[in-house]
């Protein structure tokens, strides 16, 4: 470890200008594995859901309401992680959201009927709903600027991971040892992390900066991570614009964070609505237009994997460019591809590469925003900001998943259908770029003050 001399330290600026040390890689791998655990918790009952249907012997939309409690839960752990994390500290509500959703996903291996299952599915997704900020939050408070973007959405490519991982699990698993043994599986990793977690996590620096913890607290935390000695004597200090309140939530809607807040919200619905829609409907669309199931799982496989290529080049580019028009212009390819998909119908033979394309462009996006939005607020409301983006965002989500349904009941198509989600893609495309100049304009006027 290198030696520093006492100063006053800017905490973001320390870690902007020095090189990536191994624990910060390590920092990197750990939310990875949680966001990885998240991926398997989220889809695990996808995967289940056929064999508890047989073995109960009750209909698909008895079983809808299960399949609707986690989504809610998700919500609404979102919402309420972010002002915990901001005044709690980052680590601990981290911690606690895979316990919860471990847990509860073990307990949800022995319930005996729809009612107990949704509930428990609901406090599952407590958990699930808080991680995920507190994931990104965390991270991106010790990624320098330069490889910020990239390392978050390198990070959340453990979600899709996550997702095919259970996936195989379940087909290994189910017809030796039955369904309850998926969820046992699936709540079991996350409880193997928590140990790592309280021994390796740390807080972070620049909370503990703006909380006015005490300089030899900050010293030790920031000096670990970034493989660094200090002399004791130090001032550390995070650089804010002075806010009107120290209320997180207060701080979404306050001068220079309002208007920002709202747009930021309507990004990530409009994206998650197509995202939903297409990857839950796709497989029906394409059946009902004359595909066999297996090509149209396979097409939608597609989709998963250009998202997870599209994720990482898309944070690649964020570090070298203006991360909102680069989000805006993913956003709008996916308008143009889904626009395609619509007008070249179920049945050509460029179909799985304009699936791909779509998956590239969205959700290379969506992960984008989630890269982008921590670095819009302030400390003291940064992991208020972007769980409750996510949570509003989980709306978008519901929708998708509603309309979809909706749309064929009214009897539109496989390529009416399609075509209209390159409205919602086009108008995330637009807000996020709203989001970046309300933002910027209103905060430019504030000068920087140490806190």
């Amino acid at each position: 470890m290198s030696t520093t001399s006492g100063n006053r330290i800017d905490i973001k600026k320390f870690i902007d200008e020095r090189p990536i040390s191994p624990y910060q890689w390590l920092l990197v791998v750990l939310c990875f594995l949680i966001v990885t655990a998240d991926g398997m918790d989220v889809a695990i009952m996808g995967f289940v859901a056929p064999s508890i249907i047989h073995d109960w012997g009750i209909s698909r939309p008895e079983f809808g309401l299960v399949m609707s409690a986690a989504p809610i839960g998700l919500v609404i752990g979102a919402l309420f992680a972010g002002p915990a994390s901001d005044r709690i500290g980052r680590k601990w509500v981290l911690i606690t959201s895979v316990f919860l959703f471990g847990v509860f996903t073990i307990a949800t291996a022995f319930t005996q009927s729809p009612f107990s299952m949704a509930a428990l599915r609901l406090l599952s997704g407590v958990g699930l709903g808080a991680a995920m900020p507190n994931s990104t939050t965390l991270l991106s408070e010790y990624a320098p600027q330069r490889k910020r973007a990239l390392l978050i959405t390198v990070m959340f490519t453990g979600f899709n991971l996550g997702s095919a991982l259970i996936g195989f699990a379940a087909g290994w698993l189910i017809p030796v040892h039955g369904w309850r043994s998926v969820l046992i599986f699936g709540g079991a990793l996350p409880l193997v992390l928590i140990p790592f977690q309280i021994w390796l996590l740390p807080e972070s620096a620049r909370l503990l900066a703006v909380r006015g913890a005490p300089a030899q607290r900050i010293g030790k935390v920031l000096g670990r991570v970034c493989g660094v000695r200090f002399a004791g004597n130090e001032v550390f200090v995070s650089n804010e614009p002075p806010l009107p309140t120290r209320k997180p939530i207060g701080v979404l809607f306050s001068q220079g964070y309002g208007s920002m807040t709202i747009a930021l919200w309507v990004t990530y619905f409009m994206g998650l609505l197509v995202i939903y829609l297409l990857t839950g409907w796709l497989p029906t669309l394409m059946k009902d237009a004359g595909l066999s199931v297996t090509t149209a799982a396979n097409v939608t496989a597609m989709f998963q994997i250009g998202g997870t290529i599209g994720a990482v080049l898309v944070g690649w580019i964020m570090d070298k460019a203006r991360p909102a028009p680069v989000i805006s212009a993913a956003y709008i390819g996916g308008a143009v591809c889904v626009l395609g998909l619509g007008y070249i119908g179920a049945m050509s033979s460029s179909l799985a590469l304009l699936v791909f394309a779509a998956g590239f462009c969205m959700s290379g996006a969506q992960t984008g925003l989630n890269a982008f939005a921590p670095g819009r607020y302030p400390t003291v409301a940064r992991a208020t900001g972007v769980s409750w983006m996510l949570g509003m965002g989980r709306f978008g989500s519901i929708f998708g998943s509603a309309i979809g349904g909706a749309l064929l009941g009214f009897g539109w198509q496989f390529g009416a259908i399609l075509a209209m989600l390159a409205i919602p893609a086009t108008l995330a495309a637009i807000a996020i770029l709203v989001s970046q100049r309300v933002g910027s304009t209103e905060t430019a006027a504030q000068p920087n003050t140490a806190h």
